[in-house]
């Protein structure tokens, strides 16, 4: 599938701003089964500074500073991608079991090893401990293939947990998700990630888009979809595998990958500081459009 993705953030502020830095990540990545033809970043007021870098896990990101007087600022990326399909599902049970990937893990020393063991440390969204180790548990059966195992958890977490937008903010802990058996595609990915991590199995979060299918009969509503956030865990066998528990589904040609990383804090599709403002409205839109072959 080809599309073209618009994710425009628009600010309006109660006073003027006389500086402000940013930092975006919202440029869909190259990789095996994702080819980027075109992505381009516009941003007003003009910035006096706007420059591009790649983090250590290879997502783009675009530093701008706007050093003039505004009261409003627009960032507007449009990307266009083709989405081809992943071979992985039908792979699941090819994995490792899950305690010979333990052991693997602690010998591993090339590349995709040493970044495996990086993505099993805890961070400050992502905690591990015993409650969430337990919880993982539950779903991984002795000798079970770590992607099977990873699958089962994503049936547990769309089954069990009700997707509530109104319920949690970008700080609410896993554990009051965990708890309250509710979230939105944020929580449900962090929670797996330290269900995961907990047991010492690498999972990453990934950030990106997904395709909208309107209701039979319904049009598209132009800048009516979302940001989305599933998570991704690896084997030596199949590589790194990506589940979305808060559709259930293993991801295909309609989620498009922007950027992985730890959590959250690493992929957040834009963040900043500035110099005044005052009070702030904050108003995002985001177009994932299908085109043609």
């Amino acid at each position: 599938m080809r599309y073209r993705i618009s994710h425009l953030t628009r600010y309006r502020y109660g006073l003027d701003v006389a500086n402000c830095y940013n930092l975006g990540c919202m440029s869909p990545r190259a990789l095996p089964w994702q080819r980027v033809d075109s992505s381009h970043m516009d941003v007003s007021p003009m910035p006096g500074t706007m420059e591009q870098r790649l983090d250590f896990f290879g997502n783009r990101h675009v530093f701008f500073h706007v050093n003039e007087l505004h009261d409003a600022l627009s960032v507007s990326v449009v990307s266009e991608v083709e989405v081809l399909p992943r071979p992985t599902e039908d792979r699941l049970g090819e994995s490792m079991p899950w305690e010979t990937l333990l052991v693997w893990l602690e010998t591993a020393r090339d590349a995709r090893g040493l970044q495996a063991r990086l993505l099993r440390t805890p961070t400050r969204m992502t905690p591990v401990d015993p409650v969430l180790k337990a919880f993982a548990q539950d779903v991984f059966a002795p000798g079970m293939p770590v992607l099977e195992g990873a699958w089962r958890l994503c049936h547990r977490i769309f089954n069990e947990f009700r997707y509530d937008p109104g319920f949690t903010t970008l700080a609410t802990p896993v554990h009051t998700v965990l708890r309250q058996k509710r979230g939105v595609c944020q929580d449900f990915a962090q929670l797996a990630i330290s269900a995961l991590r907990s047991m010492g199995i690498p999972a990453s979060y990934v950030s990106g888009y997904l395709e909208t299918v309107p209701p039979p009969g319904q049009p598209r509503m132009i800048g009516a979809d979302a940001s989305h956030a599933w998570f991704s865990v690896f084997d030596p066998v199949v590589g790194w595998v990506d589940f979305d528990p808060t559709n259930n589904m293993v991801p295909g040609e309609r989620h498009v990958t922007v950027a992985f990383g730890r959590d959250y804090a690493d992929v957040v599709p834009l963040k900043g500081l500035m110099s005044g403002g005052g009070a702030h409205e904050l108003i995002v839109e985001v177009d994932v459009m299908p085109l043609s072959h």
